[in-house]
This record gives C-alpha cells, structure tokens and sequence, in this order.
C-alpha cells in the first residue's frame, strides 16, 4: 500500500497482514531451500486460516452489532476491507509463489502430477491404493440432500462433483466429498517415470478414483472442484478482546453467527452454477470474504511436502547445544543455587529443563512444584515429570490454560491424566487467561523459581527462539510464589517488588520504565531502550514510545507481529527503529532492555505489549540480574538488530524491505551467528 496520509497507529489486523506478507516474502527468496520455500508457503495459509477464523470474525460480529457504536462500527468496516484487499493482492502473489517453487523441484526431478498424466503403471498403483485403502474413506453426499454446508466440519477440502449420465438422459447430479487428507496426508507418492519422483495431491487421487467411488450408478462423466470454508471460531474471540467492552458487547450477543462461515476459497474454474449452488448452502454474506483461488487449497500441508530424499533441498540441522551445567553429574538444583542458569531455545537443548524437573521428582528435599501449562506437547515430558514427582510424594500443582487456543483437546487429555496420578490441576481464573511461564519448586535446601518467555513445551523449544532462567534469588522465589497465590486468589491485592505482573500493575510500571528513560534524556544523560517482542499494539504504550522519541530516547525494537507503531516519522517517532526477523526458527522471545542512565534494567517475560497481555492476562515478566545472562540477552538483540538477511524494517505501511549491507559490511544473519556463537562452547 503506499503512503497516502500520515498514520499515527496501524491498526492490529491491518499490521498483521503485513507480518504474514513477511512470511510470503521469505518463501519467494531464492536463497532459501525450495523444500523449506514450500514450508513457509504452508505456514503463511496455515496463519491466514486461524487469522479467519479468529480476528476476521471478530470484525464482522462488530460490525453486524447494533449495540457498538456507529463510529466503531465504521471503523471495522473500513478495517475488513483492507484486510480483504490485501488478502487478495497477497494471494495473487502467493498462487505465483507456489508455481515457481514447483517449477523449480522440477528441475531437482520432483514433480506434481495430476490425474490426467498418468501412465498404465501409476493407474494400476492408484486403483490399488483405492481399495485397499481408500474405499470407505471417501463417502460422497448428494448436494440435493444438503439443507446446510455449515454443517460440515470446516478448515478441511471439500470435492463438488458434477456427475452427468452418458447418453439418455444425460442427468446432472451433484455430490460433495470430503478429501481424507487426515488419514492418508495430502501428498501421495506413485511410481516413477522419466527420471521423476512423482507426487500427486490427494484431491487428484480422488478425482481419478470417482468412477470407482460411484461404482453401481449409472455410467457418467466427472468433473470435481475443490472448496473450502472458514467458520466463525467465536470460542477463541472470547479470549482476545482487544476492543474491551465494545467488543464484549458483541460476542454476547449474534449467537446467530455462531460457526457460519467468514471465508471461503474456491477453485476458479467452477462453473458459475456450481458456485451459486454451494454459496447458496453456505449463506454466504455480505461482508464476508469468497475469493476465486487455485485448483488446491489448504496450502498448509506444504509444510509436510515429501522430501524425496533430498536433504539438500532443506535446511542444514543445526543441533541444539546441552550447555556444560546440565550434563555435569552435580545437583542441577545445586548449580542453580549457586549461580543464576539459563538456555535460550532452539540453540540450547530444552532437555536441560526436563533434567531440572526430573531431578526435583527424585531428590528427597524437594517437598513441592507448582507450574503453569498453557500448551502440552502430544506427548509431553514436562507432565511425564511431574506425574513421577506426584508418585514420589511430592505436592504437585498444575495451572492448565484450558483456552489456549487450538490446543483444548490436548491440555483437557493431560489434565486428566495428571489428576489420575495425583497431580492438583488447576484450570486457571475466569476471565483471566493464564499465559506466564512459571515454576515453582519448594525445598528445604532453598527454593527455586523459572520464569519464562515461551510454553514448557517440547515441540516449541525446537523451533521457537525462548529464554528460561532458572533461580534461586530469594527476591524473585518469593514473588514467583505470591504469582501461584494471586491465581488463587486473584482479586485480592497483591503488591510486587521484583516481578512486572499483570493485570496487576505490569501496564503502569513499563510506562515508568519510559519516563525514566524520557527524564533522562531531558537531563541530558544517555537514554535509550532496546526491545525485543512480539506484538506492540497498546495504544497507551505506543503513545509514551511517541513520547519517549520526542524527548530524545533511542528505541531499538525487534517485533516479530503486529506492530502498530509507525517508526521514522519527524517529530513523532524519528527516534524509533523497528526491525521484524523471519527465519528457520519463529522468533518469540520477549526481552526488555532500559538504558537507566547507563546501568541497564534488563527483563524477559510472557508478555508482549498488546492490551490483552497488560490487562486481560496473567503475566509475568521478571528482572535479570545475572552479568552472564545480560550479556546474553543483549548479544541476542544486537544481532536481530544488525540483520540484513532476514531482517525487514517495519514502517507501519508493509513495504517489508530488507535492511540494506553497510558498505563494506558482509551480510548478516542473527539466527545464524547465534548458532555458531553457542556451539563454541
């Protein structure tokens, strides 16, 4: 979009389609990986679904509200259609995105193959493919006996099938058929030809199979068209209000939207009757978005392509480091009472940490562990520990975040395992949704306390850059505890010294972090700040980081998401910088540092700057005090900083450019250096 008009804030939907254009932007870059190309194509749909589903969703019930003000409403409106007008610029260069990479594999002999180039060999394979394991899966329903497609489960690829009777009559009926990509994948490999690894979409597997699916109708000829739909995830809305009361006006009532679908993708060669029969089953809207794609959606399972053994085509694997302090037979529990620990994942192993809790299930002195658990691993080892550590005697609780969204399953399935085996689960507050990363372990030997920025979750730790520190600073124990008593009782005053916790007072001590900066600064004395986080969309934050520029304080910011400062603009934010990094790993750690006259305050925490996080949440940010950590830390910004690989600097209009090379500078690339900075140990 280009510059029209002076903007002071960016809208948060707005900016985070300008995040997910980063996404698309890395995945049309010719020094990446074609494999890991098609992986970021997969994650940019796969974000673009839940943001659907959630944000999108949300406008339109605000929208539809006569309850919300007219001026908000009008707002929305104006919000909705520049998403749907970026969302088609996107998609435009996402389709040519995807055809490129594909060109490319071909020249690596990997190709996709449809089910009108097929050889006698590769029929012969699919036919068996279909009875000895497709039959059954594939159920077709006649369009003719769907009052509602709403009813079907949504987010998955739907076949309409035009079946037309040979001879006679030459009938025409309609069918819908849910590809089974859950069960088979999406991709299936046939046999070679020419030299090529064959690969075909699952939806063209179906496609040749129809005749076999409809076998004992009257012979036809087929033609199939792909579908799919969003619905209104109203479940997840309710933990995310961003527009505080107008907002909560609006999910409390329209319960006449619940699960009608906010987007549909069509192939744009339907036939023009085909789609006015399947939008008229879905009761399509007004200010809902339909948009003519490709003859494949779901492009979310790129991120699980065949490799067909070419490794080369991949990222090289970068090993996780086990830091010296964790493999040492000594007491982990010891080491961390003698000097403050700490790992910063993916480049340090997480396994560190399933030690640390192993350990505290083992040893006699430990007599109790408290944590909190807002996503579980399939199949965790974080809980595995503390159902040993609940065997041996110890007490143990759990905070389960049973809303973390698209993870309920998980976390309701673990809950009850770990209540089965002893473990005090506790689901959390209503109306405040849990998202600190905390533990707890009490002993006799001396309490110990983690705070974190990301989940106690393996899966993450591969491919989410997060700090943990682990401590036994009787200032910080103390107050990691009184966290485990504000969540049972949370509306009893409690007051933190060491700890920036919200709703409690997190909000109000940042901004006096700020003033701070902006009295020095007026002083004459060194002042900046340097950021690391994910999302900065509070408008109050925002406003004092104005105010912060004004007065002369430097502000360095990494944000990965949506940001809705504009950074650059004369007397008003000139003073501001913002970089957003996408690489192998998803940034996500949150790290503060405030120049405090030139004895930095440095903190690392759950909570990213948005008003959900300040005032609808419970979150934790604590100090570091530790010299090797800050050292860390602030090596850590510094690189994303200096990025010129996969930095793109954040104007606030989505031009996303990459930082330019100094002159006379080699590229830089953070994720990179951080690894080879960590395997020199």
């Amino acid at each position: 979009m280009g510059k029209s008009k002076q903007i002071t804030y960016v809208e948060r939907d707005v900016s985070w389609m300008y995040f997910n254009h980063r996404i698309l932007q890395e995945a049309e870059k010719p020094t990446v990986p074609l494999l890991e190309r098609l992986s970021f194509l997969g994650i940019y749909s796969n974000n673009l679904d839940e943001f659907f589903r959630v944000r999108v969703a949300s406008l339109n019930r605000i929208v539809d509200n006569e309850n919300v003000p007219e001026k908000n409403r009008k707002q929305m409106k104006r919000t909705l259609k520049t998403i749907n007008h970026l969302n088609e610029e996107y998609s435009a260069e996402y389709s040519k995105a995807i055809d490129k990479v594909f060109e490319e594999l071909e020249q690596h002999h990997i190709r996709l193959i449809n089910e009108t180039q097929l050889g006698e060999e590769q029929r012969d394979f699919l036919k068996r493919f279909y009875y000895d394991k497709l039959n059954g899966s594939t159920n077709p329903i006649w369009l003719s006996a769907i009052d509602d497609l709403n009813t079907l489960e949504d987010n998955r690829i739907y076949l309409v099938v035009k079946k037309r009777h040979i001879g006679g009559d030459g009938k025409v009926k309609y069918a819908v058929i849910k590809v089974p990509d859950r069960v088979f994948g999406r991709f299936i490999k046939v046999p070679l030809s020419d030299g090529f690894d064959n690969i075909m979409y699952l939806d063209d597997v179906v496609r040749f199979c129809l005749p076999l699916i409809f076998i004992g109708t009257k012979p036809s000829t087929y033609e199939a068209y792909s579908f799919k739909f969003t619905k209104d995830a109203e479940m997840e809305v309710d933990n995310d209000a961003d527009y505080g009361a107008m907002e909560k006006i609006a999910m409390g009532v329209s319960s006449r939207k619940r699960g009608e679908p906010i987007r549909v993708i069509y192939d744009k060669d339907m036939p023009r009757e085909m789609q006015r029969r399947v939008f008229e089953r879905l009761n399509v809207q007004e200010l809902d978005t339909s948009l003519a794609g490709g003859r494949y959606q779901n492009h979310r399972d790129l991120m699980s392509f065949p490799d067909c053994g070419h490794s080369e085509l991949k990222f090289e694997k970068w090993q996780p480091v086990m830091k010296p302090e964790f493999l040492s037979e000594t007491s982990v529990l010891d080491s961390i009472r003698h000097q403050d620990r700490f790992i910063h994942v993916p480049y340090h192993s997480f396994d560190a940490y399933i030690r640390l809790l192993r350990e505290a299930a083992l040893r006699p002195s430990v007599k109790e562990i408290k944590t909190t658990l807002y996503r579980l691993a399939k199949d965790s080892k974080v809980v595995k520990a503390l159902i040993c550590a609940a065997r041996n005697g110890k007490k143990v609780t759990a905070v389960v975040e049973l809303l973390a969204r698209f993870d309920e399953e998980s976390n309701i399935k673990w809950s009850k395992r770990m209540q089965e085996e002893g473990v005090n689960v506790i689901f959390g507050v209503e109306g405040l949704k849990i998202h600190s990363k905390l533990l707890y372990i009490k002993s006799t030997k001396g309490d110990i306390a983690c705070v974190g920025t990301g989940n106690f979750h393996e899966g993450n730790a591969r491919v989410y850059t997060d700090y943990l520190m682990m401590t036994a600073r009787q200032g910080i124990v103390s107050e990691v505890a009184k966290v485990f008593d504000f969540i049972d009782r949370p509306f009893s005053p409690m007051r933190f010294k060491e700890l920036l916790v919200s709703p409690n007072s997190m909000k109000t001590r940042i901004i006096r972090l700020f003033d701070n900066e902006i009295k020095n600064a007026r002083e004459g004395k060194p002042a900046w700040v340097k950021i690391k986080i994910n999302h900065i969309t509070d408008p109050d934050i925002v406003n004092k980081m104005y105010a912060a520029s004004k007065a002369g304080v430097r502000i360095d910011a990494l944000v990965r998401g949506n940001c809705s400062l504009v950074p650059g603009v004369k007397d008003m934010s000139e003073n501001i910088r913002v970089v957003g990094i996408i690489d192998r790993y998803l940034e996500h750690s949150r790290i503060l540092v405030f120049c405090n006259n030139d004895r930095p305050r440095y903190f690392i925490g759950s909570a990213d700057w948005m008003p959900r996080n300040l005032t609808g949440r419970i979150e934790v940010m604590t100090p570091v005090y530790d010299e090797d950590m800050k050292r860390d830390l602030l090596r850590t910004v510094d690189f994303g900083l200096r990025d010129t690989t996969n930095g793109r600097i954040v104007d606030g209009y989505g031009t996303n450019r990459i930082q330019p090379v100094e002159e006379g500078e080699e590229p830089f690339r953070s994720q990179e250096q951080l690894h080879i900075e960590y395997n020199k140990i």
